[in-house]
């Protein structure tokens, strides 16, 4: 066994492994980058949005495409402005919480958004 491999951060589980780019635990399933949990550990987290400019609380973006809303008849339109961004650690990639009017408290990916 590779004595490099990092536990894992989420279950301190010692029994992780390289699987390509990624390390896994095959404890709790969680997948990272060992490059990205250096930054972590730093107190320092990046998100970036779907162009790749890094967002920070407080920021402005517009949505770049349509979503499908759950209980909405209608979803929210490409092109929606959405104000004071709160970067959050999220559920399933979810690391945005915003208020988008009409619609209330929401979490957006990063990925579907772009800093104005």
């Amino acid at each position: 066994m590779n004595e490099t491999i990092p536990p894992c951060p989420q279950c301190a589980g010692e029994y992780t492994y390289e699987m390509n780019d990624l390390v896994v635990c095959p404890e709790c399933g969680h997948e990272w980058v060992p490059a990205e949990d250096a930054a972590d550990t730093a107190g320092e987290r990046v998100v970036k949005d779907a162009v790749g400019n890094v967002l920070n609380d407080g920021d402005t973006v517009i949505v770049v495409k349509a979503l499908k809303v759950k209980g909405s008849p209608s979803g929210i339109k490409a092109g929606t402005k959405v104000r004071n961004i709160r970067l959050v650690d999220g559920v399933d990639g979810h690391d945005i919480d915003c208020r988008i009017d009409g619609f209330g408290a929401m979490q957006l990916k990063s990925g579907v958004v772009k800093k104005a």
